[in-house]
Formats: C-alpha cells, structure tokens, sequence
C-alpha cells in the first residue's frame, strides 16, 4: 500500500480561526498605529472612527478563537500547542535540533511558543482595554496602569506578529497547509517527523 504523497494538516476550523483572528490582529495593530503616530493620524484623520474601529476589532478577537471550540480537531490542535515536552525544551537549546526538526510533533516548540504568548497577550489586551474603554468603571490610576500595560504589550506583540508572518513567508509549504488544510508528505516528513 502506498503512502499518500499529501497529508491533512489543518480542517476547516483550524483555518477559519487562524485567518479571522490574524485579520482582526492586523486591523488593530494598523490602526494602533494610525492612534499612536500623529502623522499617520493626520493622514488618515477621523480619529474617532480609528479608534471605534481598533476597539471593537479588539474586542472581537477572542470571538473566533472561543467559536473554534466547536470543532473536535480544533481543541485537539490547542491540546498540542498546549503541551509541552522534553524533546521541545531539547528543541528550543540546540540549534542543530532544530534545523533537524528532531522529535518534532505537529508543532514544533516555536509554534507552541508563539500560541501561548499570543493566546496570553489576546488576554491582556482584552483586560488593559476594557478598563482603559470603560473609563467610569476604575479609578484613573488603574486606566493610567492599563494603558502603560496595553502600550508595551502591543509593542512586543506586534514583533512576534512581524516575526510570525516573516517565518510563515519563509515556508510556502506551511503556508500551504494553513491556506488549504494539506502539505506534502515530504515536507511534513522534514518538519514533524513524529507528527
């Protein structure tokens, strides 16, 4: 019997969930950016609309990650990124490890890296901006706190957002699989050789 030359690497829930909550990221990082720089507000203007448009964009994006509890592989998918073994720790010290992909399963320890900050920083940023949006419901100097939070949060997530979408463009096969839901058995054989 042969071995089928494509694999099944994420379903539809998977997908849908990685692309409505990468889009709503962008959305609030973008306009972040137009809130945060005076130039880029002056371009764009109408800061009122900017701002509702990054807070509801903020405040929609656990909605798809919640809603992809539905699907079975979903939780499955959140149950590995969740878990962490040796041969990762093995993975993340050793250089070599890595560019063997030893002891790798469907992800690797850096995908499980990035799932818990940005699953961690999607909390942050959903605490520190509802208490800097709903200004009467805290004292000023729990909005002066949220708001230094949110400020540096949203800085190093937008790194590991740029880092993120830099290693995704660097592999067009892993690219493929969240795009379609398959990759080649090769590349799955390279990458997750205990997948």
């Amino acid at each position: 019997m042969t071995r089928p030359a494509e694999l099944h690497r994420f379903g539809r829930a998977e997908r849908y969930v990685h692309w409505a909550a990468g889009i709503l990221v962008i959305v609030c990082i973008l306009t972040a950016a137009v809130l945060y720089n005076a130039s880029l507000a002056v371009l764009v203007g109408n800061r009122h609309l900017v701002e509702l448009v990054h807070v509801w964009s903020g405040f929609l994006l656990p909605v798809p990650i919640v809603l992809g509890f539905v699907s079975r592989g979903y939780r499955l998918d959140v149950r590995r990124l969740g878990r962490f073994v040796e041969d990762d720790w093995k993975w993340l010290r050793n250089k070599g490890r890595r560019l063997a992909a030893t002891g790798v399963g469907k992800f690797n320890a850096g995908q499980k890296l990035n799932g818990a900050l940005s699953a961690g920083s999607i909390i942050v940023f959903l605490i520190t901006g509802t208490v800097m949006y709903f200004t009467s419901w805290t004292p000023l100097s729990w909005r002066t706190g949220a708001t230094f939070v949110h400020d540096w949060f949203a800085l190093a997530f937008g790194i590991l957002v740029v880092g993120h979408i830099v290693y995704a463009l660097r592999d067009p096969e892993a690219m493929r699989g969240m795009r379609t839901g398959t990759v080649t058995r090769e590349w799955a054989d390279d990458e997750h050789p205990k997948w």
